[in-house]
């Protein structure tokens, strides 16, 4: 189960609003969504948790790149919600290269087999196991640890929260009040 917030912040505080993240398919979206929530391009943060597994923090200000935390990258990626989140640059990967893969491996066949001809295995001496995977995603928190330092919730803070992150971090912010209205 997914639960979203939104906090915008205005000149008089901060309004909140649970949103629905139905048309949300891209990092791109859910910035949209926030600064369309946005007040004089004021900063908006947007809460998505799964419910036990991990929680992110997006945040938006004015027309800047949006600044993201995930509390655990791998529980992230097996969610839909998570996997917006998580970007190339996050992962350190080379930005589109999936995309580049997969429309490579569509194109050709790279197993290096005609058609029709049975897949060859290499022998188990050439084989690299214990390799390491480039697109496993490391467990843990990933993204920038400092996204709400300078709303009054420290780097050590945001790492040590577990269960109901969203109300501690609305208390850090000054939002609690606002958060629970919507709630």
């Amino acid at each position: 189960m997914y639960f979203a917030a939104l906090l915008a912040r205005t000149e008089d505080g901060w309004e909140a609003s649970d949103t629905e993240l139905d048309d949300v398919e891209t990092l791109s979206d859910l910035t949209d969504l926030a600064r369309d929530a946005s007040v004089d391009e004021d900063t908006v943060l947007v809460y998505i948790e799964q419910e036990d597994a991990w929680f992110g923090v997006v945040r938006v200000d004015g027309e800047e790149d949006p600044r993201i935390y995930v509390s655990d990258a791998s529980a992230a990626a097996r969610s839909s919600y998570g996997e917006i989140l998580l970007t190339d640059e996050m992962l350190g990967r080379e930005p589109g290269a999936e995309d580049e893969i997969a429309a490579l491996e569509e194109l050709v066949d790279l197993d290096g087999t005609e058609d029709g001809e049975p897949e060859r295995t290499a022998p188990a001496a050439e084989t690299d196991d214990d390799a390491p995977d480039p697109d496993a995603v490391p467990a843990g928190p990933i993204g920038e640890l400092g996204v709400l330092a300078d709303l009054g919730m420290s780097e050590k803070e945001l790492l040590t929260l577990q269960t109901d992150a969203l109300s501690e971090i609305a208390e850090a912010v000054g939002a609690a009040e606002v958060l629970e209205s919507v709630r």
